[in-house]
């Protein structure tokens, strides 16, 4: 009895459900939608809007396309699959992607234009109503922004400087790059990760290019902070930005002979004296200069001082190397190579050092040939009687 009751009562339930279930069954038909209804173009450019024909439970069936509403002089296709078209047949459920091709005359005033896009079959017409908007001329425009505007180095540093320029205008534009920089300094343009130097660039609208200068210095400019303005320029618009270098000091060391010559005399086997000059050309003063030098094997070299404390900037130092050739050295011509190093900066010079040999060594010789033209004549004198 008690299951009965419950079967009756799950009966009712039913029987009050199926009314409710029937009116949510989705309904029939064909639609025409796209996420943008109104769209902006240009006078004499093209503009694409996608558009999607919908099935709603309907057999299959061929769907006439057409647009109305089309202002002269203008150009108006359905695109699907990249080619016009004129009908298409989408499945049961099921859905075709189309797209709206608008040519705008180039004579177009600005201000509102409605069109609308037309699916009909035998039995059913759908209409998509759409807008669009002719605007005026966007200005152009350009935009910069220095990734490091701040570098520090030397004078033979070169300041490598990232930045990124953005065509912020409606339409693509040929920009080209300048450098406002202190005389004598030189600025180099290149895409950020290429090689090649450029002086413009293309860049499509609402597109960004990074780019990249480097500025090179004179050897001799003096220690401070060197502001420079990078410059962007394209189609009446500009763009700038603000960098600055931050130069250090360095020392630029110079070895000479005393009166400017690069060459001296030496005695083989005796000491010879080569008075040098060293100086600082430099804009920071060097510190613990040591001197040093390479000569002929079996020569020696000495400094004095073989340090030098500290040389300011336009500050002189006279030094002394004595050199030594080899005692058996052959008279003639040798080059030796005198050094001077500090942290950040060395140099060297050659110098060619005329050896001339003893004159007890020739007076030696003359005596061993006389000796030996006696011991001859004598040896001749004796044997040549018999």
């Amino acid at each position: 009895m008690r299951t009965a009751t419950l079967s009756l009562l799950f009966a009712a339930v039913l029987g009050l459900a199926s009314p409710a279930a029937l009116a949510a069954d989705p309904p029939k038909g064909l639609w025409l939608t796209t996420d943008f209804p109104s769209a902006t173009a240009r006078a004499g450019e093209i503009t694409t809007v996608r558009v999607k024909l919908q099935n709603a439970g309907l057999p299959p069936e061929v769907v006439s396309l057409s647009v109305t509403g089309v202002p002269q002089g203008w150009k108006v296709d359905l695109l699907g699959g990249g080619q016009p078209v004129t009908s298409a047949m989408p499945g049961s459920n099921e859905s075709v992607s189309l797209s709206l091709r608008v040519e705008a005359s180039a004579k177009a005033a600005p201000g509102s234009y409605p069109i609308v896009i037309q699916a009909k079959t035998a039995g059913a017409t759908t209409e998509l109503p759409m807008t669009l908007g002719i605007g005026g001329e966007v200005a152009a425009k350009l935009s910069m922004k220095v990734k490091l505007p701040e570098l520090r180095g030397t004078p033979k540093s070169t300041f490598d400087y990232t930045f990124t320029v953005s065509n912020d205008s409606g339409k693509d534009a040929i920009v080209r790059f300048g450098a406002d920089m202190q005389k004598g300094f030189t600025a180099t343009f290149t895409e950020a990760y290429g090689a090649n130097e450029l002086s413009s660039i293309p860049i499509e609208a609402g597109q960004s290019k990074e780019i990249k200068v480097a500025i090179k210095l004179p050897r001799d400019v003096a220690a401070g902070s060197y502001p420079a303005r990078i410059r962007a320029e394209a189609d009446g618009a500009s763009a700038q930005a603000q960098v600055t270098l931050l130069v250090q000091g360095t020392p630029t060391l110079r070895l000479t002979g005393k009166d400017g010559r690069l060459s001296a005399e030496a005695q083989a086997g005796s000491a010879s004296q080569l008075a040098l000059v060293l100086s600082n050309d430099g804009t920071a003063a060097a510190e613990e200069i040591e001197l040093s030098g390479t000569v002929p094997q079996n020569w020696k070299i000495e400094f004095n001082p073989k340090t030098v404390d500290k040389l300011g900037p336009g500050e002189k130092k006279e030094v002394v190397a004595t050199l030594t050739p080899f005692n058996k050295a052959l008279a003639g011509d040798y080059q030796s190579t005198l050094r001077a190093s500090t942290k950040g900066d060395s140099v060297s010079s050659d110098f060619r050092i005329t050896v001339a040999t003893s004159t007890l060594w020739g007076i030696t010789g003359v005596g061993i040939i006389a000796v030996a033209l006696l011991v001859l004549v004598g040896a001749v004198a004796r044997f040549g009687r018999r």
